[in-house]
């Protein structure tokens, strides 16, 4: 097979087993539903369910990037993968809340995967196409759209219990899949004389802890909303399950499988430009996202008049969907900013980020939840995020806006622009 062919080989089952590590790591936001009703778990309850498998999923990114940048993607991804499948297979058999927290945790480590596939599939392609290809690769985050288009069916004609044992088997015929036809290259592996301490300094580095942030929003919210979707439609519409998670399905869908072409936008205009854009547009639907359903009463001359303003199921999945979007090349323009400025540390870079992101993965399901036990209000949960997005709105403007002419006079014109002057 020539390099390309191996390239696009490579590519094409890597992003297979993303997808499937993805579609496991995000099974809580569907299964956990019937077992909050079996367990008679609170909101917070609730959020820590399923943003557990997210914890060790965040936690292992770092060493598992740098174990890729040593020992190479093929052997670091079938190991983790092989590793997940008892696990999987075991939760079908938890009765008690506490059996689901410690298995989910070794379930998680197929969230882990990001980092393993990144660094691994980059590598293959020249600079100018590493974006588009992490791209394709992160597309797999459309696991989650998977997870609920699979799982609601299982529960209704099998039950819960049936999810796992039937992820258990994919999860291992696709581990065989991988390995039959993945490669590998020694030139694509960091000298062994490369410290383990001496990848980690790059947590010093601000440039890296700002794409911690971004990617904190745009992946973290995105698994974060994931988990939840399912169930704040069940709540908020009166759905229910699968109706519930096929709508939770056009946030989901499109949040990972146009990936791609955000990295292909970041490899045409520069992952500064798509990064300010995106998240200006995660803003605008977030702020419309976080108004509760608001009943209130007008005094006319008439006499009192009661309105009531809110967000149909309608308007609301328009507005998923959208944020969806900008979050799939959100995720895409955060690293292709690693592979423009970390060539050389793809793997421990986008361990680090993707840790954060992760990180927000986990703590945001948790975060929903205790603001909707204290406030009673469902949209608190968008609320939270779009605090978050001004945080990097602001980061962004003073670190990197001020000093490049995306707008105004000095602005690079576009292409649209160029033909028009023609």
């Amino acid at each position: 097979m020539t390099k390309k062919g191996q390239a696009l080989s490579v590519l094409l089952v890597s992003t297979l087993a993303f997808t499937v590590c993805f579609m496991v790591w995000m099974m809580f936001g569907v299964i956990g539903i019937p077992i909050r009703k079996t367990l008679g778990l609170n909101a917070t309850e609730f959020g820590l369910l399923t943003a557990t498998p997210v914890l060790t999923g965040s936690l292992i990114r770092v060493p598992l990037g740098i174990w890729t940048d040593k020992y190479g993607g093929r052997i670091v991804m079938a190991c983790l993968m092989a590793l997940t499948v008892p696990a999987i297979w075991m939760m079908g058999y938890a009765t008690a809340y506490w059996h689901f927290i410690v298995i989910g945790l070794f379930v998680g480590l197929a969230g882990g995967s990001f980092s393993v596939g990144t660094p691994y599939v980059a590598r293959w392609f020249p600079k100018n196409r590493q974006g588009f290809a992490m791209g394709v690769y992160g597309a797999g985050n459309s696991g989650a759209a998977v997870n609920k288009f699979i799982a609601p069916g299982l529960v209704v004609a099998f039950g819960w219990t049936m999810v796992p044992q039937v992820y258990a088997a994919i999860m291992l015929g696709t581990l065989v899949l991988f390995w039959l036809f993945s490669s590998s290259d020694p030139a694509h592996l960091v000298p062994s004389n490369v410290r383990f301490m001496d990848q980690l300094q790059m947590l010093k580095d601000p440039q890296v802890l700002k794409l911690c942030q971004y990617y904190s929003i745009v992946f973290g919210g995105y698994v974060g909303l994931s988990l939840w979707m399912v169930q704040y439609y069940v709540g908020e519409y009166g759905l229910d399950i699968r109706a519930a998670a096929l709508l939770a399905a056009c946030f989901s869908l499109p949040g990972g499988v146009l990936r791609a072409v955000g990295g292909w936008l970041s490899d045409k205009y520069s992952a500064h430009q798509v990064t300010w854009w995106v998240l200006w547009a995660s803003w605008i639907c977030l702020f419309l996202l976080s108004y509760p359903q608001t009943d209130f009463t007008v005094v006319t001359v008439s006499g009192p008049r009661t309105f009531h303003l809110g967000l149909n199921v309608y308007a609301f999945t328009a507005l998923m969907f959208l944020l969806g979007i900008a979050f799939a090349f959100g995720k895409a323009s955060v690293f292709k900013y690693i592979s423009d400025d970390y060539p050389t540390n793809i793997g421990t870079v986008s361990g680090i980020v993707g840790l954060a992101g992760g990180m927000g993965g986990f703590v945001l399901p948790i975060l929903f939840g205790v603001l909707m036990d204290l406030t009673g209000i469902r949209s608190s949960a968008f609320m939270l995020l779009y605090g978050v997005v001004w945080v990097s709105l602001i980061w962004m403007y003073w670190t990197e806006v001020r000093r490049t002419p995306v707008m105004g006079q000095n602005a690079p014109a576009s292409p649209l622009s160029r033909s028009f002057a023609r």
